[in-house]
């Protein structure tokens, strides 16, 4: 009987002491203690290449963070709670001449007037000068735009199973993995399209009308930030309501995964695609990938870097972010990532299937014993493990190559043809003609599906 005490209480004493060293911002499932990743290569690089060497992670921001997952987008979800779409309405009214003939009980909407005023004119802090130069440089160099976006940006958030899980259950960048790469390689080119862009041929021979500025209200880069966002939003209701299931026979069942009903597990996950893992996928597409431009080669200016994020502060808060929670500079953004990955539960099997849709592409395009598909499979992989880190791509099961430091001999070639073109304005004008017929060539699949591209 004694024996049997004795068990119970050191039961009860392991149980108190684990509840104990759980830490008040890990009420999420998801969410680990900061320093259970800190052998994580991409960490490491962060810490001793880009922070300050006094940071720590600031209890503010954890709390930030946290708060974070379980908020989504309040206007957009209250007008798709009432069956309201609003993309087209919202663009029809804002642009239309015709708003006489408008829905009046949707223009009388509070939800709707809201997101009108947001999407009918630029915010005050906008500056257009500065987010042209941060197109110029984001455009300025096509072939590594899309390896970063596929191999970086992508591929990093494969290892975190809140950016994955969303993505599985409604069967995204799994199923139709290249219309799905390919939309939002659309969706980053509309946002950086800028003015200068509209002097090539390319656009001429398009028959497309130049745009004043970037993100101009109007722009194919404003109309897909609206469409964005309402796919956000449906997505994000139809997951707490149980109707996503293409993560059936593809991810273990885990309980964690869903609620007993088959909606989504809030209490573990927080929100889909709320506050905080948007702006995960905003620094996705503008910190990460302006960071890999960096460590390619590419010259990329304090002030452009600057533009790079201003650019997508407008797209993110277009797509529904509260600009209050977005990082104010690019340390400030270093500081933010550093934190989040920190804390972020990883399950690289969850993350495995997407991983394998997108490493799969070429030989799906260019046939399975098509030696240049193997070829660019290799290359793809060796850029996620050169920049992010060989622990997520032996987790996501990336092949790796012997040569797969060959990805680096850009540097040296891009550095140069940059400088080049920084002080010989002919070398400058022929870099951005082949630049143009190299981005034409790379669109080959939107402009066979794609209205605006084509």
């Amino acid at each position: 009987m004694d024996s049997i005490n004795i068990t119970d209480k050191q039961t009860a004493d392991t149980l108190n002491h684990q509840k104990s060293s759980i830490k008040p911002y890990q009420r999420h499932g998801r969410t680990t203690a900061i320093d259970d990743h800190s052998d994580l290569q991409v960490l490491k690089r962060i810490k001793r290449y880009l922070l300050p060497k006094d940071f720590v992670i600031s209890q503010d921001l954890l709390n930030e963070i946290v708060t974070g997952y379980d908020i989504g987008d309040s206007l957009a979800d209250t007008l798709a709670a009432d069956g309201i779409r609003f993309a087209k309405p919202l663009q029809q009214f804002i642009i239309s001449d015709n708003s006489n003939n408008f829905d009046a009980d949707l223009a009388n909407n509070p939800a709707f007037n809201v997101l009108t005023e947001q999407f009918s004119r630029h915010p005050d802090w906008f500056d257009p000068k500065l987010a042209q130069i941060g197109a110029v440089a984001y455009r300025r160099y096509p072939l590594m735009l899309i390896w970063l976006l596929r191999n970086v940006a992508l591929m990093a958030g494969y290892s975190i199973p809140a950016l994955s899980l969303p993505l599985i259950q409604t069967g995204a960048l799994m199923h139709d993995a290249l219309p799905r790469l390919m939309r939002t390689y659309a969706y980053i080119l509309a946002v950086s399209e800028h003015p200068l862009l509209h002097k090539s041929n390319t656009s001429a021979r398009n028959n497309r009308q130049p745009i004043e500025q970037v993100l101009a209200i109007g722009s194919e880069g404003w109309r897909q930030s609206i469409k964005v966002r309402q796919i956000h939003t449906l997505v994000r209701q139809n997951l707490l309501k149980g109707k996503g299931n293409a993560a059936k026979g593809v991810i273990p069942n885990a309980d964690q995964h869903h609620n007993p009903d088959g909606s989504w597990n809030t209490a573990y996950w927080g929100l889909p695609i709320n506050q905080t893992d948007m702006i995960a996928t905003h620094l996705q597409f503008s910190l990460l990938i302006m960071r890999g431009l960096r460590l390619l080669g590419a010259r990329i200016s304090t002030e452009e870097a600057e533009g790079i994020l201003h650019l997508w502060n407008l797209a993110s808060y277009w797509m529904g972010v509260d600009l209050d929670r977005l990082p104010k500079d690019e340390t400030a953004c270093w500081e933010w990532l550093y934190t989040y990955l920190s804390i972020q539960q990883l399950d690289f099997k969850m993350g495995q299937p997407l991983a394998k849709a997108l490493h799969d592409l070429p030989r799906q395009l260019m046939g399975e014993d098509n030696r240049r598909g193997r070829f660019v499979e290799m290359v793809n992989a060796s850029v996620t493990r050169t920049l992010v880190g060989d622990d997520i791509g032996d987790g996501l099961d990336l092949p790796k190559s012997k040569i797969r430091f060959g990805v680096l001999s850009s540097v040296p070639i891009l550095f140069a043809l940059d400088t080049a073109r920084q002080h010989n304005q002919t070398i400058a004008e022929k870099l951005e003609a082949f630049r143009a017929k190299r981005q034409d060539n790379m669109n080959w699949w939107l402009k066979k599906n794609d209205e605006y591209y084509k």
